[in-house]
């Protein structure tokens, strides 16, 4: 089950709404037990259901938030990755198995820059990161 608290003290246009807990035991749970949490994570309603153990999170879903600048790009990654997640590159995850695309809108330009050889070194400098240094991005799209 994800904290939703953690979301939502971190992102922006987040929330935690109502908790819906156990009203008895269950095979794999207690009574008063969180089976469901109706939140907000960036704007996306995110209905989290405790399923138990053998349901786990997989790259097939991804958050991705757009950043304005590296302050706050560090901010949020730093968020997820000390609190236990893991960095890998130009992603990362955070302790509870979610992905997290934290991309710095510099990058999406640079990447989409008319000029395919600025787009091309662009591309190329984010391969080899991991959070993503917005400097580094925009040298190797001036070239």
């Amino acid at each position: 089950m994800l904290p939703p608290g953690f979301y939502a003290g971190t992102f922006p246009d987040s929330a935690v709404g109502t908790v819906h807990r156990a009203p008895g035991d269950y095979p794999s749970g207690q009574e008063g037990d969180v089976l469901m949490v109706e939140s907000t994570v960036i704007g996306i309603p995110c209905p989290g259901l405790n399923g138990g153990p053998m349901f786990r999170h997989s790259e097939a879903f991804s958050f991705q938030v757009a950043t304005d600048d590296q302050a706050e790009t560090d901010r949020l990654w730093n968020a997820i990755v000390s609190n236990g997640g893991q960095d890998a590159c130009g992603w990362c995850r955070d302790p509870w198995g979610l992905s997290w695309q934290t991309t710095p809108r510099a990058l999406t330009a640079a990447i989409a820059d008319p000029d395919r050889a600025a787009a091309r070194r662009a591309f190329e400098a984010m391969m080899q990161m991991s959070k993503i240094d917005i400097a580094a991005i925009e040298a190797a799209r001036r070239g």
